[in-house]
């Protein structure tokens, strides 16, 4: 064995010696500009975030001089129009979860299923077929999405419920439920091929069929993954914008009723930069209030995902 080990030494350093010392100089030199290249980019992305989140602070600051806090988050009433303004941000914030609350109840069952089938049961030129036909979902404007919802969805539901508002709220979150299964169903089924084929074969061993192996040994193997990917699609929903300004209305309204409209925070900031608010005005000022707050709501999202990726997470 030493006799072998100081061969392969030896080689090795006759080898190393016939190396050209440029080449060597200059993959040094391309090792060292890709390091600081990848770092600038990941320095960007850093420095990006922390300037949406200076913007947000330092315009909200002015409007928090003027509306206090415990009044911003516990009224009932988004008027900041009127001549008697009010800005109870938790109008906004219930049309908000409920349209994703509602995605989520689409997208969860649907994107589970999805996933078991193509983990589980599709052949391999299956696979490769419908996933890409199922990502190219995310390829469709947001604004094409909301019309549908406006034009097809919403009469649809009122053949089947009467007192179904012209604006509301449930049609865009079906419509967002259907947005966000791509991101779902993908990162799930990645999460599901990720467990090893060992632990099916165990059940199998054991007389498992092949739906139980997927529900009592893949699911829970692979839980971190699907409950980062329902997290993360509970803020691409959150954080949707022309589908419930075209589809849920512009009007705010305090409640969880599905059926009526409401006013999302993404939809009135919208709303507000099509306005001609002064600058500096107490208006102008509540759409960065409102963007903070759904920074916050994108945030809180996020860090779940994180936190659930890292409690859950098994290592093979």
């Amino acid at each position: 064995m030493t006799e072998i080990i100081l061969q392969t030494d030896q080689k090795s350093r006759r080898y190393s010696n016939k190396v050209d010392p440029k080449f060597l100089k200059r993959r040094s030199i391309f090792n060292k500009l890709a390091a600081y290249l990848l770092f600038a980019a990941a320095a960007t992305s850093v420095f990006v975030t922390a300037g949406i989140v200076y913007v947000l602070v330092r315009d909200s600051m002015p409007f928090f001089e003027q509306v206090s806090i415990g009044a911003f988050l516990t009224d009932t009433q988004w008027t900041p129009m009127f001549e008697n303004p009010q800005f109870g941000v938790m109008t906004l914030v219930s049309a908000t979860l409920t349209v994703a609350g509602i995605a989520l109840l689409i997208a969860i069952p649907a994107g589970i299923g999805l996933a078991i089938y193509l983990s589980e049961y599709a052949r391999p030129a299956v696979r490769e077929t419908v996933k890409p036909l199922l990502e190219l979902l995310e390829g469709v404007p947001t604004v094409v999405y909301g019309f549908f919802a406006l034009l097809f969805v919403t009469p649809l539901l009122q053949s089947l419920i009467p007192e179904l508002a012209g604006f509301n709220m449930l049609a865009p979150g079906l419509v967002l439920g259907i947005m966000i299964l791509p991101y779902t169903a993908s990162v799930s089924e990645d999460a599901m091929r990720s467990v090893p084929m060992g632990l099916r074969e165990a059940g199998y061993a054991l007389g498992f069929s092949r739906f139980r192996v997927a529900t009592t040994i893949v699911i829970p193997a692979a839980l971190s993954g699907i409950m980062a990917a329902f997290t993360l699609g509970m803020s691409r929903a959150v954080g949707e914008t022309m589908v419930v300004a075209i589809a849920a209305g512009q009007n705010p309204h305090f409640g969880f009723n599905p059926l009526e409209g409401g006013a999302t925070i993404t939809a009135y900031i919208v709303q507000m930069a099509m306005g001609d608010l002064p600058h500096g005005s107490i208006g102008y000022q509540s759409v960065f209030a409102a963007g903070l707050v759904l920074f916050v709501i994108t945030l809180i999202f996020n860090l779940l995902s994180f936190y659930m990726r890292k409690r859950f997470r098994e290592i093979y």
